[in-house]
């Protein structure tokens, strides 16, 4: 499997240099030069299989023998055991044709742990293996943090730094990550939102000299691991539906900031997973949603949100999106992000925004809209959803079609937002693990939004 950059002047990689690059070396993002394809007979053969057997499966696909199968399924078992179900992503039935895919079942909660468990596992690994030095660096809206510094925590061989906006992600969101007291974790608080985090991060990364002097790697969705993590609970809740005697097409509804998680979903489809639309749900920063609708993408008015973990202007996995989109021309994809740096927008009409709207359905569900939800589902089905899923079961019911499947996918628990759940007086009660964070000391350090600034921290931490 060889891996090269949406821009078109970085090849040649395999899975574990893919891995260790993560931004690539043009500034592009890494993406198998050809996306395997599975078949009617592998899809029947894959339908009977548990979680980890079907990562095994599909990862080992783009692994390519890199890490032997044997070690690669003991990285998997031992990723997901962290997890509370053992159908590590349950799918379960609200209404009618309406079902919710569960993804935080992990240590933090959250669906990034399906990939960052599996991920900091994979870091680790590499590092006991090639004698590396693994220094983490990524930003986070909420979710992304916490998930990454629990995979990697007190492992050997690694240090990570998050970066994460002063006082715009969850209380909870921020106690998950800065109550961690082990030497190689550094929470850094940015003074500005997620899209400035976001921009230091790629910029160091770009900085080729600075990333590879200081080994820096990357835990954000830039990272294609990730993505290749989260490709497979689409497979897995769609062969649940078929085993429970769902016919007809199978939706997904994704809530989604930074393109990543949706993005997983149009992988699975390219490969030969025969679902139907992919329903693309935002908040008020709902670029994405104009992208689709409208072939404008350009970002818009910052909007703090009851979903912040959604609350992003630039989503760094589109340039995955317009790769494909642009016929895997990588000088038109360089010529379009070049241009999108120049002017601040992106615009796609006729063909190439039919083809957006074929590949994608999009809505955009603001504050009221989602306390609405939440409110309406626990009250007819006894459900309490999350902020962001609220979002996607939103989109769902405006996108969704009548008599079809469509799978919600549930991103979060919702104890990790309960600032918007009492807002609409619903009381819950925290599972022990996130009530017992209330409890302890936080290990922050507040830095201004600058390159700079940042950048002294991380030389001080590494040295």
């Amino acid at each position: 499997m060889e891996f090269i950059s949406t821009r078109g002047k970085t090849a040649g990689l395999g899975f574990i240099d893919a891995v260790l690059m993560g931004l690539a070396d043009d500034g592009g993002l890494l993406v198998p030069k050809a996306i395997p394809q599975v078949s009617g007979d592998t899809l029947a053969k894959w339908q009977q299989l548990s979680y980890p057997e079907l990562a095994l499966e599909i990862m080992s696909l783009y692994v390519d023998g890199e890490i032997p199968r044997d070690e690669l399924k003991a990285l998997i078992d031992s990723s997901y055991s962290t997890f509370r179900s053992k159908d590590v992503t349950p799918v379960r039935k609200l209404k009618d044709d309406l079902y919710v895919l569960e993804l935080f079942h992990g240590p933090t909660f959250a669906f990034k742990d399906i990939a960052l468990q599996f991920l900091g596992n994979l870091y680790s690994y590499i590092s006991r293996k090639n004698h590396s030095i693994i220094h983490i660096l990524g930003a986070t809206s909420g979710d992304t943090g916490a998930s990454a510094i629990e995979g990697v925590r007190g492992k050997e061989g690694i240090k990570i730094c998050i970066l994460h906006p002063k006082g715009k992600v969850s209380k909870v969101q921020e106690l998950q990550m800065t109550t961690v007291d082990d030497r190689n974790v550094l929470n850094l608080a940015v003074d500005g939102n997620f899209d400035d985090c976001q921009r230091i991060i790629k910029e160091l990364f770009a900085d080729v000299n600075f990333k590879n002097e200081y080994h820096l790697r990357a835990i954000n969705s830039i990272n294609f691991a990730r993505i290749l993590a989260q490709t497979v609970y689409y497979f897995y809740a769609y062969f649940e539906l078929l085993n429970h005697g769902v016919t007809g097409p199978i939706h997904f509804s994704v809530p989604t900031g930074n393109f990543g998680d949706i993005f997983a979903g149009y992988l699975a489809k390219k490969m030969g997973l025969p679902a139907g639309k992919l329903i693309l749900a935002t908040n008020e920063n709902n670029i994405l949603e104009r992208f689709v609708n409208d072939g404008l993408y350009q970002p818009g008015e910052f909007h703090m949100t009851y979903s912040p973990s959604m609350d992003i202007q630039v989503a760094s996995n589109f340039e995955r999106y317009l790769y494909y989109l642009l016929g895997e021309d990588g000088a038109a994809v360089s010529a379009r992000m070049e241009a999108f740096r120049a002017e601040g927008r992106i615009t796609v009409e006729g063909d190439l925004l039919a083809q957006v709207q074929q590949d994608f359905a999009a809505a955009s569900v603001e504050n009221d809209d989602c306390l609405a939800t939440i409110g309406q589902v626990h009250d007819d089905e006894g459900y309490l959803l999350d902020p962001h899923t609220a979002c996607g079961v939103a989109a769902a019911g405006q996108l969704g079609a009548r008599g079809e499947a469509t799978v919600a996918l549930a991103t979060a628990h919702p104890a990790k937002f309960n600032e918007a759940i009492e807002l609409i007086q619903i009381e819950q009660t925290f599972p022990t693990q996130i009530q017992a964070l209330f409890d302890k000391t936080q290990h922050q350090k507040q830095v201004s939004g600058t390159n700079e600034a940042v950048k002294a921290e991380l030389l001080q931490f590494y040295s």
